[in-house]
């Protein structure tokens, strides 16, 4: 009996940690072109249209986020943001619907200045195929520890999917369920429980070495506009003169995403990347690049290369994804040599990859 009592009590303690907020209550800051509270397939609902409803005061670091979800018929991507700084810098999770069953049919990325970053951060990790209902409900579960989560579906007891690294700094922040499109999402029977004692299933393999020659680390340019460089084939003293310049790293896939140091605009939506290359002798030396969305490559200031990777530019299915999709050959000089590239950004994702083989 005594030990019953014990295990009842443990039950109990952690059960109440679990707070339910309903869409009524005032701690909710809702701000979307239709926001209806109404009762949906027999379960008190949030309708929510272009917006979003705000958990300003969760100061949710580490624990567990759950909610009901009805999702519709159509293209769009209702998310959960967590650990949000603000309106522009949080981490992500989002369905898509409309590839239920598909290798992309969820999502996480972080978002950094407003970019989210799902052609950087796809495959084992970031994205799983599952099958998303429509006109139920849809129990989503989050648990959050330090720099990894999981995410359960349907209340079953295997995650579909583990985060295996979140990519911002763990911080405390507001919690948000986000609709931003037409198409109509219901959410209902929302609860939280921060805490730091949770435990995930999943346990991150060390990541496989990034290939030899591969740039780790990059000097980014200040943001500048995309057609400042239109018919430019040779860069001049005066177009370095205004820069001013960010070391910024690759993660464990060898990508950089631009968008930790700044967002974009339509007229500022470009950086160089610049990596001083040493060279014993002159020769030929093969970079292998990705990029989201467009590059331009100069060498010692003489363009080389012009590329585009927008999403659905070659075909409707093209995501641009970053990896080592494209080739420049680099004629190098003895001694020192300046690689620029500048990578301009539409959506989806602001990043570089790139390895200089022997």
């Amino acid at each position: 009996m005594f030990r019953l009592f014990i295990i009842l009590i443990i039950f109990s303690s952690h059960a109440s940690a679990q707070t339910a907020i309903p869409f009524d209550s005032p701690r909710w800051t809702i701000q979307a072109e239709e926001a209806v509270q109404e009762t949906h397939l027999g379960q008190p609902a949030l309708r929510v249209k272009r917006g979003a409803a705000v958990l300003k005061d969760a100061n949710f670091r580490n624990g567990i986020i759950e909610f009901d979800i009805a999702l519709s018929n159509g293209r769009y991507f209702p998310a959960v943001n967590f650990r949000m700084q603000d309106e522009l810098n949080y981490e992500q999770y989002y369905l898509r619907p409309h590839q239920s069953g598909n290798p992309d049919a969820m999502q996480y990325t972080p978002v950094w200045n407003g970019l989210g970053g799902w052609q950087l951060y796809y495959g084992a990790g970031y994205n799983n195929p599952v099958q998303l209902p429509v006109d139920r409900w849809l129990h989503v579960r989050l648990v959050v520890k330090d720099k990894q989560a999981e995410v359960y579906l349907d209340k079953k007891d295997t995650p579909v999917l583990f985060i295996r690294e979140l990519k911002r700094d763990v911080a405390s922040g507001m919690i948000a369920l986000v609709n931003g499109a037409p198409a109509t999402t219901w959410f209902s029977n929302f609860s939280y429980a921060p805490g730091d004692d949770v435990t995930l299933k999943g346990r991150a393999e060390p990541p496989a070495p990034l290939p030899a020659g591969s740039i780790t680390e990059w000097q980014v340019s200040n943001v500048f506009t995309e057609k400042s460089l239109a018919g430019k084939t040779w860069l001049k003293p005066e177009d370095a003169a205004a820069l001013s310049w960010k070391t910024l790293g690759a993660d464990y896939n060898g990508i950089t995403d631009l968008a930790m140091l700044a967002g974009v605009t339509q007229d500022s939506n470009t950086v160089f990347v610049r990596k001083v290359i040493e060279a014993d002798q002159p020769g030929i030396r093969k970079l292998s690049f990705g990029f989201s969305d467009r590059a331009k490559v100069y060498l010692n200031n003489k363009l080389l290369y012009a590329g585009e990777d927008v999403f659905m530019s070659r075909d409707y299915r093209f995501l641009g994804t970053v990896g080592f999709w494209d080739a420049v050959y680099l004629d190098l000089k003895k001694g020192r040599n300046e690689l620029w590239i500048a990578v301009s950004e539409t959506f989806g994702g602001w990043g570089i990859k790139a390895r200089l083989e022997e």
